[in-house]
């Protein structure tokens, strides 16, 4: 998972947002989202680890996990595939001292936990920031290959985007504000070359990776994930799949009730 825009209180209706793109080699074997028998969640599955880069449990929380982009990344002894399982299924306050102590069998990672509940709330946590480890509150949000909210043009493109969309008053049904978010992550534009983030890779695959969609024919965008938790407790989750051509691949729906939030 390379990109996610996530809303926390942001929309009357919907206390929490996510939509996110998945940027990842196509030749890596992947099952498409679907309930997992153990843990009970519903995820997308690295078969080559076995982990998954999102996932969303019963009563609408939401764990996904980014890579940190370096020039020369040291190898994990243990996948990032496994963190938002980890998150969904653990204390918060336990995950943290066990990350803290356990921060170098992973490669560098951003991970967030996300919950519906008191109008929204989060939890954010990187083995590459100086301080991690911190509690999110309202607002809206970016995350991609670096620390949470750096500037990097198709962070900032996306969130304000998704922010757009969530300012306009207008009331729409779920399957089209979903529509209307994964086009929207759809955008293969590129940032110009002053305004593009130095991580080590040379400037042909900054530019590469600088859009929010990547299409190409190796590595790129393989799918798009929209989560939405309604007021009322109606959870949505649609994954849009694409091929190597950009061209959309499998489409899966999910929904489910909780109770309702207050």
């Amino acid at each position: 998972m390379c990109l996610i825009i996530f809303s926390l209180g942001q929309h009357p209706d919907f206390p929490l947002l996510v939509a996110a793109n998945r940027d990842e080699f196509h030749q890596r074997p992947t099952a498409a989202m679907d309930w997992w028998s153990q843990p009970d969640l519903l995820a997308g599955r690295d078969l080559k680890s076995g982990g998954t880069w999102l996932a969303i449990d019963r009563a609408g929380q939401v764990a996904a996990v980014t890579n940190v982009r370096e020039g020369t990344p040291e190898m994990g002894r243990h996948s990032r595939g496994e963190l938002p399982v980890r998150a969904l299924t653990t204390e918060t306050d336990t995950l943290q001292a066990r990350l803290t102590a356990q921060q170098d069998l992973y490669s560098g990672f951003n991970l967030v936990k996300l919950s519906p509940l008191d109008h929204g709330h989060g939890w954010y946590y990187s083995n590459r920031d100086a301080h991690p480890g911190r509690h999110l509150h309202r607002g809206s949000y970016g995350l991609s290959n670096h620390l949470l909210q750096s500037p990097w043009p198709k962070l900032l493109r996306l969130r304000n985007a998704v922010a757009s969309t969530l300012a306009d008053p207008s009331i729409r049904p779920t399957g089209q504000l979903h529509a209307q978010l994964i086009e929207q992550l759809q955008d293969p534009t590129p940032a110009p070359d002053h305004v593009l983030p130095d991580t080590g890779v040379g400037l042909e695959t900054e530019r590469f990776l600088s859009s929010p969609f990547i299409v190409g024919p190796h590595y790129g965008t393989r799918a798009t994930t929209i989560v939405t938790v309604r007021r009322d407790g109606e959870i949505t989750v649609t994954e849009q799949a694409w091929t190597p051509q950009g061209q959309p691949g499998d489409h899966r729906q999910f929904c489910w009730q909780r109770e309702p939030l207050i």
